[in-house]
């Protein structure tokens, strides 16, 4: 275990890798990033099984069962991915436990084709719940508008959630109602409180790439002085909003009754531009209770070189604003780059699910038994 990383847990950060395959799960390696490097939590998507089941054989015996069966890829897709989230989950357990049930957990996301129905990912958080049927699991639900009354009614049944997909303040704002509304749900129907958690997923890095690309096309010297700002600003006014609503009556009156508060998740967080040190969406996003899920090449560099100083979110807000309201007086709409990213991230979720469909079904075919 690293300075920088035990440093990092220690101002109230929880280190989640964003990264799973059954060989990380049967190598031990995954039990090594818990015992080593301060990993509590492990995050999914469609894009990080489509590269797991695409790369060796790891899946290959299962594969050939399910062919045997003559399942449908999308059932076969489903018996993989949920194997994999209940097999870490097991593995984290004890940090579940340790944890009084915050941390330890893993995110299995709902199919991304459901992004915009309502009633669907409802029902298919309510089937990925009962599946795994592990308390330690995260249903994903994307903050589109469809996925806002989907999150309150999931929460409401009692099943944890990670509020995926989410890029604006505005939209942010929505998603802590809906857990909050969520709990009101579960509270009148009598559920424990204290067992429901939530985390909300703020992607970081992406905000950067796309308001970057129009501070470049604009060109002038005040354009190119606030590339690289955007994404921390805007994590940072996130953090405002989530200090503001978790201070609220409302949320004193379901804190008494036992409620959990939604964590923020720092999510997108390895940093796509070479000209920006490797670490800056870690080292510049310390603050109490958030979660912070690292691709493993940034893990690494945190572990290496991230120098950890302490809480750098916190008296950042006026400059945080100020950042923001410059790319406006330029020219560059946020509500429109927020929505161009919230678009983009459901169409990447959906493209990599259709490319994990056409790699499952090849794999599907090549391990079908001949006939007889």
């Amino acid at each position: 275990m690293t300075d920088a990383l035990k440093r990092l847990s220690e101002e109230g950060v929880a280190i989640w890798l964003d990264d799973l395959s059954r060989k990380r799960i049967t190598s031990g390696n995954l039990a090594e990033l818990i015992d080593q490097q301060h990993v509590v939590g492990v995050t999914t998507n469609p894009t990080i099984f489509q590269k797991a089941i695409s790369q060796g054989d790891g899946y290959d015996q299962q594969l050939s069962d399910l062919a045997a069966r003559k399942v449908t890829v999308e059932e076969a897709i489903r018996m993989i991915t949920t194997a994999d989230v209940r097999d870490a989950a097991d593995i984290l357990r004890p940090v579940f436990d340790a944890t009084g049930g915050q941390d330890g957990r893993v995110s299995i996301e709902v199919d991304p084709r459901l992004a915009h129905h309502t009633k669907a990912t409802v029902a298919e958080a309510k089937q990925l719940a009962w599946l795994v049927d592990r308390p330690n699991t995260l249903i994903k639900i994307p903050a589109t508008q469809a996925g806002l009354p989907a999150i309150a009614e999931v929460i409401g049944l009692g099943i944890s959630v990670n509020v995926t997909l989410i890029f604006s303040l505005e939209r942010y704002r929505a998603v802590m109602d809906a857990y909050l509304t969520g709990l009101e749900k579960a509270k009148e129907r009598g559920l424990d409180l204290s067992k429901i958690h939530s985390v909300a997923s703020f992607f970081v890095s992406r905000v950067d790439t796309e308001i970057d690309k129009r501070l470049e096309g604009i060109g002038t010297d005040e354009a190119k002085a606030l590339r690289g700002k955007a994404a921390l600003a805007n994590a940072r006014l996130a953090y405002q909003a989530y200090e503001e609503v978790f201070s609220s009556d409302r949320w004193t009156a379901l804190e008494s009754a036992g409620a959990n508060k939604q964590r923020p998740l720092w999510a997108s967080t390895g940093v796509k531009d070479p000209a920006y040190p490797d670490t800056l969406y870690v080292t510049e996003l310390v603050a109490p209770n958030t979660v912070n899920t690292m691709p493993e090449a940034t893990l690494e560099a945190t572990d290496d070189h991230g120098e950890i100083t302490g809480d750098t979110i916190s008296g950042t807000y006026e400059q945080a604003r100020a950042d923001l309201d410059a790319l406006e007086r330029l020219g560059i709409s946020y509500d429109d780059v927020v929505q161009v990213l919230e678009d983009e991230g459901v169409d990447k979720f959906e493209a990599s699910w259709n490319d994990l469909l056409k790699s499952t079904q090849a794999e599907l075919e090549r391990l079908a038994p001949s006939e007889g």
